[in-house]
């Protein structure tokens, strides 16, 4: 018999209440150890190779919203764990998540942060603001802090299209976060993970302020590949495999992630260029 049920089999009073409109909050309530900040850790730092970590994601700004797009390697150390992992995807209707450190936990964070907004949403009778969802993505972070700091950390991008932007901010919008759950605000454009630091150095020499949604595209692509030339954890375009980023939109015509065949046909122009001019 599950844990909280009587022997009639009714459900607990928690389940038929009205509650809050936050899921997080609700299941810290009904079952903790669902959480993954709220499991017990053994003591100790955790090694790097422990479990796959994903790197690399970044978002652009555009005319019509937002951009967002991942490799797909994740990596134990020195091995490869995984060439076609996704770690960018959909929030809700109208925003992208994405995540870089532990695989495993990240993708927990993305699945348990689309339950939140899907929950609210039905509770309340309306969606969240971008900044409110921001905000409960932010308290989501600092639930982990204690298993980030014994090694097990994951870190969020967050991107989407603001359905009532204040006067003067384009209506999308990129938020990112440490390991403790602080939120940012980020301008034009936004990478993290190990290969960040290279994607934002490729993005910073071609953004310009209004770009459009089919150019971030190429200039997503490329920053990813950028990356990849210079950070063995970040994973190019696999021309042979087909394995190509994962690259989604979100517009006032909701999200929309392109297909395969569409980023390979970029992939392929960005690797061409490449040979011809290796430094882009």
């Amino acid at each position: 018999m599950a844990t909280g049920f009587d022997p009639s089999g009714r459900l607990p009073d928690i389940f038929l209440n009205t509650g809050t409109s936050s899921f997080v909050q609700f299941l810290s309530a009904a079952a903790p150890e669902l959480l993954p900040g709220r499991r017990p850790l053994p003591p100790g730092l955790s090694a790097g190779d422990v479990a796959p970590h994903g790197t690399t994601i970044v978002a652009i700004a555009t005319a019509e919203g937002v951009v967002m797009a991942g490799d797909r390697r994740a990596t134990m150390g020195n091995l490869i764990a995984s060439r076609d992992i996704k770690k960018v995807h959909p929030a809700d209707a109208y925003s992208l998540i994405g995540i870089a450190g532990t695989a495993g936990i990240g993708i927990e964070l993305i699945r348990l942060f689309q339950v939140e907004l899907e929950h609210y949403e039905k509770t309340e009778g309306a969606m969240l603001s971008l900044d409110g969802k921001a905000n409960r993505l932010a308290s989501m972070v600092r639930g982990n802090l204690g298993a980030a700091m014994q090694g097990l950390a994951v870190v969020p991008l967050f991107a989407g299209f603001d359905l009532a932007p204040a006067d003067g901010i384009a209506p999308g919008r990129i938020f990112s976060f440490d390991v403790a759950g602080g939120l940012y605000e980020e301008t034009g454009y936004e990478a993290i993970g190990s290969g960040s630091l290279f994607a934002k150095s490729a993005l910073k020499k071609k953004y310009r302020v209004g770009v459009s949604t089919e150019d971030a595209v190429r200039l997503a692509v490329e920053a990813l590949y950028d990356a990849a030339d210079d950070d063995t954890a970040t994973g190019g375009p696999d021309l042979i495999r087909k394995i190509f980023p994962v690259v989604m939109s979100a517009t006032a015509n909701g999200t929309t992630r392109l297909s395969d065949a569409e980023i390979g046909a970029v992939a392929e122009q960005v690797v061409t260029g490449r040979m011809e001019n290796p430094g882009g």
